[in-house]
């Protein structure tokens, strides 16, 4: 078991520990014994064996060896006390899920106590010994400290148990959320996806046929609706398989800059710095940026001209999307959910994201991501 326990057990022990110090240094003050030159020593044993048992929950075969040794040694002192410490001990250590090493450290308890107080008491008999022994360590009383801590470990096994089942509960509601979203985006997108592809293909293929020249938007389309639909079906795979299917990543920009030139957009990719291998969650957020920083930059930006730039750096990558557009820094444009998605996306990674027009005209997104995700 840990060490390392909350502040709030560590305190309940240290209480625990301190009490039963209190108790056994009472009952030796109070109990009847000849004064000896090592009463001292007799009552710092008493102490010792009380406040050991703090460690007892992380320390709970250490705790019943030191436990059993005070009480032999102030029993050998003079000191009739009974062995509550080592009661205790002998608790945690079975709920610890130490049971052989309590009953053994037990049976050497039972055997060895009365020869510890026949050092003290020379008078006596061995069989007087072996009565006063049961005084002080009663068989009955191991018996029902074993049994607390082994009926304590159980419940506490039983909560574990339960909170496992919990869990598991959670994640197999989760994984059917998942397909019935799958099944939910397939329904209601899939169709009319298939449709824009289908049409636009067909009108391309009608055009040359009849040997027209191809509008570039009527091809921007048709890359679009196969690229809706492949990342559709990624999706989907993901979200059954649970992310073991294949992302879109950085290696997929350069096809990403391919299509934004296809729409007449002038677009350059640079790539900067010693490349370095990204966790998943980096890649598939670079992407997404880049996608649609170049969609936003389509849609609303009237550029002319847009630069990606990838810069791997030691321990930040940072991706900057500019564009030539209509931005002006004195009309801040409102964001949307696109904008929003990137951002979040970005901060749950722990970077940073800065969106906003540029001082020389157009609008510039940039991200800088940590190479290093726990």
């Amino acid at each position: 078991m840990s060490c390392r326990l909350p502040v709030r057990l560590r305190i309940g022990d240290s209480v625990v520990a301190g009490g039963v110090a209190v108790i056994l240094l009472v009952a030796g003050l109070s109990g009847q014994h000849s004064p000896t030159n090592l009463d001292v020593l007799g009552y710092s044993l008493l102490v010792v064996g009380g406040l050991a048992l703090a460690a007892a929950r992380w320390a709970p075969v250490t705790v019943l060896a030191m436990t059993g040794l005070c009480v032999l040694g102030y029993q050998a002192i003079g000191f009739e006390v009974p062995a509550v410490a080592y009661l205790v001990a002998v608790y945690a250590t079975v709920r610890a899920g130490h049971r052989l090493i309590a009953a053994a450290g037990s049976v050497i308890m039972l055997a060895t106590l009365p020869f510890a107080m026949l050092a003290a008491h020379a008078t006596w008999s061995l069989g007087e010994a072996f009565t006063q022994a049961r005084g002080a360590l009663q068989l009955a009383w191991l018996i029902a400290a074993g049994a607390a801590g082994e009926a304590v470990r159980q419940a506490e096994r039983r909560a574990d148990e339960a909170e496992r089942t919990r869990d598991e509960t959670a994640r197999r509601r989760a994984d059917e959320e998942r397909l019935h979203i799958a099944r939910e985006l397939h329904d209601s997108l899939t169709h009319q996806i298939s449709v824009i592809k289908v049409q636009s293909e067909a009108a391309v293929h009608v055009a040359q046929k009849r040997g027209e020249a191809v509008p570039e938007s009527l091809l921007a389309i048709r890359e679009a609706g196969r690229e809706a639909a492949r990342e559709l079906r990624a999706t989907l795979e993901a979200l059954r398989d649970d992310g073991v299917a294949t992302r879109q990543g950085l290696s997929q920009v350069p096809e990403l800059v391919e299509r934004a030139r296809a729409t007449g957009l002038n677009t350059t990719l640079t790539v900067e710095g010693q490349r370095q291998d990204l966790p998943a969650a980096v890649d598939r957020t670079v992407y997404r940026i880049v996608q649609e920083s170049l969609t936003n930059i389509a849609r609303h930006a009237a550029a002319e001209r847009a630069t990606v730039r990838i810069d791997y750096r030691p321990d930040t990558l940072v991706v900057r999307v500019d564009d030539d557009g209509k931005a002006r820094p004195e009309t801040m444009p409102e964001h949307g959910v696109g904008l929003l998605g990137m951002r979040e996306r970005v901060t749950a990674l722990g970077g940073r994201l800065h969106a906003a027009p540029r001082t020389e005209g157009g609008f510039s997104v940039l991200a800088e991501l940590p190479m290093d995700l726990p």
